[in-house]
């Protein structure tokens, strides 16, 4: 239990996700009477003017204490007036004084936040140079080297992949299948049982169907460019070949497909993959697909509930390949549950032998809405979580297989808070990939669970319409999705 205490509460996000690093799992509550570790904040402001809000400066002092009589206070001078460039100094402090405190240092030091590679793009786009950007990244966020030198490529990447796109008039769809063979234990996706759900299909696709015939049909899309589909889930090949076949044919019917630059579909498991689903997907011209093994230990994939065998997934990826699909990516996790670093190498020692054109990793996080969450007594034991090692094996793999990483993002619940990283062989990027983190363009999405993101440029903010999780309520609300649709819509072309 960690106990947080502030007469003020200016930087409370950047202070408790210092602390969630540096103490993974524990709460983080209001100061009261027990025992814990205590971490007291006092903002003390210039008091010289009669607003605190425009206080030229000033300094904060945090107070540690622990239940065994550690004791340490330090403080550092600030000037309030800046609130933004206040933030570093301030992280830094603390990531020191919590660093001495347990020993431990950090990969990505006092940095937090989803997306790291921010800092070099928007340094790369002003004119600084890598060696700047590797300073700031080293000696203001506190990172090591690599994480740095990671940072400036994907963003020299990113800038390469995007210098020719309109983002104001271009936009991308996502669609969403919520139904898998199994709900995995790390899951929080919108994922229902196909074998329980078989009979709800037919409805959810039609539902689906009417939903794409009102986006693609109001003005606002007609303005602007496809230029990137993604089909995801879910395991959107947990339908029949039939259904697939039907759905992809509504999407290239109902849109202009003329400026699609990327198709993409995800196959994520290697047990509902078969001959003429991939036939199907070959003959509507998707040009990308994921197969994801996650991990190539049978012990493992049994633990989380995925259902089927390394064997399997060896078996699908050769289907793939022979159906004649030159652009296949495959996820891995790292930091699942009973697996270390051994069982990393050996993961990433099998998928070198199959050679994907693109290899996306995730750090295990472990979210809400998951099972591995909500069933936490019972794997608590088993979670040691990723580690920068296991990151440093999957940089030395994908680079031996010629694949380069291309984007890059963290998120909130991932123990130790590493990455999420994607590889690739040039000219096999997923663009959508980077175009939902990067938030540069629209991207709607249609489906159970789906959510649109409509970015507006000139006033610099982006506005989020969802739809409903739940597959029964899509399929019965689908008037009320189209309509939190069109109220958005109406406020893009007003």
């Amino acid at each position: 239990m960690i106990y947080l205490e502030q007469n003020a509460e200016y930087y409370n996000n950047d202070i408790r996700a210092m602390l969630q690093a540096f103490f993974d799992n524990e709460k983080i509550i209001t100061k009261e009477e027990g025992t814990g570790l205590s971490l007291q904040v006092v903002y003390t402001m210039d008091r010289d003017v009669e607003t605190p809000q425009v206080a030229k400066g000033g300094y904060v002092t945090y107070t540690l204490d622990d239940e065994e009589g550690y004791h340490c206070e330090r403080t550092v001078v600030v000037d309030f007036l800046n609130r933004k460039l206040a933030r570093n100094p301030l992280k830094a402090e603390l990531y020191h004084m919590l660093s001495d405190y347990t020993g431990k240092t950090l990969p990505w030091g006092s940095m937090t936040g989803v997306r790291p590679t921010k800092v070099a793009t928007e340094r790369l786009e002003n004119g600084a140079t890598e060696e700047e950007i590797r300073r700031l990244y080293t000696d203001i966020y506190l990172t090591i080297p690599q994480k740095a030198d990671i940072c400036i490529e994907v963003a020299k990447r990113e800038q390469e992949l995007f210098r020719d796109f309109d983002y104001e008039n271009e936009y991308c769809i996502y669609v969403g299948i919520p139904f898998c063979p199994t709900r995995c234990l790390y899951c929080s996706f919108t994922s229902y049982p196909i074998g329980t759900y078989a009979d709800k299909v037919e409805a959810y696709l039609k539902a689906l169907y009417k939903e794409m015939e009102f986006v693609a049909s109001s003005p606002a899309c007609q303005k602007k460019r496809l230029v990137a589909v993604y089909v995801g889930g879910g395991t959107p090949s947990a339908l029949t070949a039939g259904q697939m076949e039907a759905m992809i044919t509504k999407l290239r019917e109902t849109f202009d497909m003329q400026y699609v630059r990327e198709f993409c579909v995800e196959c994520g498991r290697p047990d509902s993959i078969t001959t003429d689903k991939l036939e199907v997907l070959k003959g509507l011209r998707v040009e990308r697909i994921s197969i994801n093994p996650q991990t190539m230990w049978d012990e493992t994939l049994q633990l989380i509930g995925r259902s089927h065998t390394v064997e399997q997934t060896r078996h699908a990826y050769a289907l793939a390949r022979e159906a004649g699909f030159t652009n296949i990516n495959m996820d891995m996790i790292v930091g699942l549950p009973g697996e270390d670093i051994r069982h990393v190498r050996h993961t990433l020692s099998e998928i070198e032998k199959l050679a994907p054109d693109s290899l996306t990793v995730h750090s295990l996080a472990i979210k809400r809405a998951a099972n591995l969450n909500i069933e936490m007594e019972r794997y608590q034991s088993l979670i040691k979580g990723s580690t920068n090692e296991m990151l440093l094996a999957v940089d030395e793999c994908a680079r031996g297989l010629h694949l380069s990483p291309y984007y890059l993002y963290r998120q909130k619940n991932i123990p130790g808070k590493l990455e999420n990283i994607g590889y690739a062989a040039k000219g096999k990027e997923c663009i959508y990939n980077i175009l939902i983190m990067e938030e540069k363009l629209d991207i709607l999405a249609m489906g159970a669970g789906a959510s649109s993101k409509f970015v507006f440029h000139k006033e610099n903010r982006i506005e989020r319409v969802e739809n409903v999780k739940n597959v029964d309520e899509y399929i019965n609300r689908i008037d009320e999705m189209i309509e939190r649709k069109r109220r958005m819509f109406e406020g893009v072309i007003g």
